[in-house]
């Protein structure tokens, strides 16, 4: 069975920084990543990373997320700098398995404030 912990999240003032971490047991992941999701709105795509590190990123973050994998610990992260308010939502990580096909995280909130 697949399990994910996410941590990480918290109030930020705008213009600082917070580390998404995700850990997931129970299989061997291929595709890993985060979205989001703000009240009111759809769930979005943040950035995804596959297993050889190759990774795509939305426009929105790109220059100030990044996100990175150690696939001994089966664990992806989300660095994030110069937050803006916009980026205030709840976030999710996913694992892609073979066997149990995409299972989610429970999500942590970042909310970017002043």
């Amino acid at each position: 069975q697949v399990h994910l912990v996410e941590s990480g999240g918290g109030l930020v003032q705008p213009g600082g920084s917070l580390r998404l971490s995700c850990a997931a047991s129970g299989s061997i992941f291929s595709t890993m990543g985060w979205y989001r999701q703000a009240p009111g709105t759809r769930r979005e795509l943040v950035a995804i990373i596959e297993r050889d590190d190759d990774t795509i990123y939305d426009d929105s973050v790109k220059g100030r997320f990044t996100i990175s994998r150690d696939n001994a610990q089966n664990t992806v992260y989300l660095q994030m700098n110069n937050l803006k308010p916009e980026d205030t939502a709840g976030y999710y990580c996913f694992a892609d398995s073979g066997r149990f096909g995409r299972r989610w995280g429970q999500g942590t909130q970042v909310t970017v404030s002043s």
